[in-house]
């Protein structure tokens, strides 16, 4: 297979890439010995809270959990026996700073920044569930922050560790499928309401304390369709199915291609009201070229929207004939990838007769030990995590967040990443960079 000299430049500067997060091993302030052990305190630990806080439990000791609700954080200290309880994450931090090494943040997104960036300022390792933020400005913020304090970080990305997912983006660096013209995504989500108003006000449950799940965003009285899951349908607290999903189904091309700084990203939408994200929404967003890798667009699709059943032609299909309802296809001038796997771990290449033969490139991108061991054992001095912050993180919840903008504006966004701004749209600056409720700041 021959390559033009553009296409192998790129292949290098993505091979290196795939290392470069792995390579730096930066050094924490705080490093624990190999035969040391972390403590962690847990901030919101139901929901992915749950699973993470268990992550936790097993590469250290549990020595604090906050969560708003008592009916959480009680059923959580049955389990981790001796924790601290707090509702307030920076009661927490302020009371425990000598006793905490890493924190795990749970949190509805709105919260994601706020807890993070206290956390790290506090010289705490952060584990933070995806997306990484809840706007633009605070995913490059907690990258910055992370640097300056010389914390390890990791989000909550899991696929980024899977063999297969970097399996994948190797597969593509390589040029097995050629240039890669357009990738589409398409998600089951949203599982919850969206497209509506708010429920009426109720009186607060005695185990919610409702200011602290607040926290940096405007106050409005308590509804039962905010908490504990539905948060994710509010522009308020949730960042919609976009947010919420494609920091796992856009990454195993995101790793490949290095789609950051979209210079512009287009919405179709059901229309929206202001107060929850619209019932389906398609987004485009169109990447220039870099490093020789060459300009490529991005299809998002969710609300039960998909791609044109033509681009679809021998993506493998069920018993009825259809299609995965959640999926990432790639296509490339020689050829196609495609995964039904939300996390890209699982993948063909199309025509399957094309490559029935093909045995794949060497590996140029190091394997994982487990996506919470990466964050584990770089808090001993190991190498940082793929899913850093700064360079992984970071990057990838801008890129995925940008489309929201064009969601509420109704119209396409020219994108201006180095200084994150919408060239034609400035009434979503606050989008961009919220303000917050007294109280709460990076």
């Amino acid at each position: 297979m021959t390559m033009n000299n553009n296409r192998r430049d790129f292949l290098k500067v993505s091979a290196a890439a795939g290392v470069g997060f792995w390579a730096s091993n930066m050094q924490a302030a705080e490093s624990k010995s190999p035969n040391e052990q972390i403590n962690f305190a847990c901030i919101g630990v139901q929901g992915k809270g749950s699973s993470d806080s268990r992550d936790a439990s097993r590469a250290g000791n549990i020595v604090a959990i906050c969560d708003i609700d008592d009916n959480n954080l009680n059923k959580a200290a049955a389990d981790f026996e001796g924790a601290k309880k707090y509702n307030d994450y920076r009661k927490m931090l302020d009371e425990m700073d000598k006793e905490i090494d890493a924190v795990t943040v749970s949190t509805p997104d709105h919260c994601h920044a706020v807890v993070s960036a206290t956390a790290m300022k506090a010289g705490k390792h952060c584990f933070t569930q995806k997306p990484l933020t809840h706007s633009i400005y605070e995913a490059r913020r907690l990258g910055e922050i992370a640097r300056e304090n010389k914390v390890m970080t990791q989000m909550g990305n899991q696929g980024t560790s899977h063999s297969g997912l970097r399996r994948a983006a190797e597969v593509i660096q390589s040029g097995a499928i050629g240039n890669v013209q357009a990738v589409h995504v398409w998600t089951n989500r949203p599982i919850w309401p969206q497209g509506q108003g708010y429920a009426e006000v109720e009186p607060t449950p005695e185990n919610i304390h409702w200011d602290n799940f607040i926290g940096p965003a405007k106050a409005i009285d308590y509804r039962p369709d905010i908490h504990p899951f539905k948060w994710r349908g509010f522009w308020e607290f949730g960042t919609g199915a976009l947010g919420d999903m494609a920091c796992h189904t856009v990454n195993m091309p995101y790793m490949a291609l290095k789609l950051r700084d979209p210079t512009s990203v287009e919405a179709v939408t059901s229309g929206h009201n202001g107060i929850t994200y619209p019932k389906w929404s398609t987004i485009t967003f169109e990447f220039p070229e870099l490093n020789g890798r060459p300009a490529c667009q991005l299809f998002w699709y969710d609300g039960g929207k998909m791609p044109d059943n033509e681009l679809l032609d021998g993506v493998p299909r069920d018993g009825e004939g259809k299609v995965a309802n959640s999926g990432c296809l790639l296509i490339g001038d020689k050829g196609r990838i495609y995964s039904s796997n939300d996390y890209g771990a699982i993948f063909q290449l199309l025509p399957e007769a094309q490559y029935k033969d093909y045995e794949g490139p060497e590996k140029t991108i190091p394997r994982s030990p487990g996506h919470f061991k990466e964050f584990a054992d770089a808090i001993k001095g190991g190498p940082e995590p793929m899913s850093n912050f700064p360079n992984y993180a970071g990057p990838l919840t801008e890129t995925i967040l940008l489309g929201n903008l064009s969601v509420w504006a109704g119209k396409k966004i020219d994108w201006d990443a180095k200084n994150m701004v919408a060239k034609n749209a400035p009434e979503v600056a606050e989008i961009i960079k919220p303000t917050y409720r007294e109280g709460y700041s990076l």
